[in-house]
């Protein structure tokens, strides 16, 4: 398959099912929302070592959100059921509580599989925080929330937060000629897939430039650097999967609330890379079918 004279490989990106929290934040303006954005997703890239992987899924308008603030929404996702909670409660308890004007309520729409969601009591352990001086909002919303003294006034939060079942880990690979170019065509792919509710892409700006494989030479590592895919390796190692004049890598990876959401953000992110001069070949990451049962197959996506 080729679409804009790009190759667009038969092959399939897997990824694996997951936990997941939506939150809302508000605020009194955009600047605080952003700022406050950054701070509760920050760390949380890859579940290899942090305690989620975090990202702004969607703004949201104030006619919408349940303080009619300007909103946005946040999503965590976290490989142990057991520790959503705690992830929340740090979360949102160190970055949501601390900025100023801000408000935090439950924001799940969707989830693979609604029979399995559940709630966590993360507003209801915060409230504790006020010292006695914390009172249940009464007559505001169509669910429990507490209001917290703090110094700037109250802090908003509501009592239960949900939690999913999600997938984690869909993916594609940009190959392109030279580094500018294939960031070039990543950048937009993530812009491309910025709208799609219920959707995140966890790596710094939406990008991986480490993509890695299960494994490695050293024992006390479980993953490590996908050498195959690494344009200065080309010549020294025998399984290199890059096709002459193939010079840089980039993989966009994507997590969501619901198949259909993955697939979304990958159809819009491939059509808006491949438009970009010097994008030579789309791919996708897997691990032969061993690591997770969610398996997206690209010509299938884009078809």
């Amino acid at each position: 398959m080729e679409i804009n004279g790009i190759e667009i490989e038969d092959t399939y990106c897997e990824a694996f099912g997951g936990y997941f929290a939506r939150v809302i934040v508000t605020a009194a303006n955009k600047t605080w929302l952003d700022i406050c954005a950054r701070e509760a997703t920050g760390y949380g890239t890859s579940t290899i070592h942090c305690d989620s992987e975090a990202a702004l899924d969607v703004y949201i308008s104030p006619e919408d959100t349940p303080d009619n603030r300007p909103g946005a929404a946040l999503m965590f996702f976290i490989n142990d059921k057991k520790k959503v909670d705690s992830v929340l409660l740090g979360r949102i308890g160190q970055c949501i509580l601390t900025c100023p004007t801000t408000a935090c309520f439950d924001g799940m729409e969707e989830s693979l599989d609604p029979e399995k969601e559940f709630e966590v009591k993360t507003g209801f352990k915060l409230k504790f925080f006020g010292d006695k001086f914390e009172e249940k909002v009464e007559g505001k919303f169509d669910f429990e929330a507490w209001k917290i003294p703090v110094m700037d006034g109250e802090f908003i939060v509501q009592s239960l937060f949900k939690a999913g079942k999600g997938i984690a880990g869909g993916n594609f690979l940009i190959m392109g000629e030279d580094q500018s170019s294939t960031l070039a065509a990543a950048e937009k792919a993530v812009k491309a897939m910025k709208d799609v509710p219920n959707v995140i892409a966890p790596f710094p700006g939406g990008v991986a430039r480490s993509g890695s494989k299960v494994g490695s030479k050293y024992d006390f590592l479980g993953a490590s650097t996908n050498d195959p895919l690494c344009p200065t390796l080309k010549d020294k190692i025998d399984n290199s999967e890059l096709k002459e004049g193939e010079n840089c890598v980039y993989e966009v990876i994507i997590n969501g609330a619901t198949e259909s959401a993955i697939k979304t953000a990958m159809k819009l992110g491939i059509e808006a890379a491949v438009k970009v001069p010097g994008v030579m070949r789309i791919s996708a990451g897997n691990y032969g079918g061993k690591l997770g049962k969610f398996q997206y197959r690209l010509h299938d996506v884009m078809g």
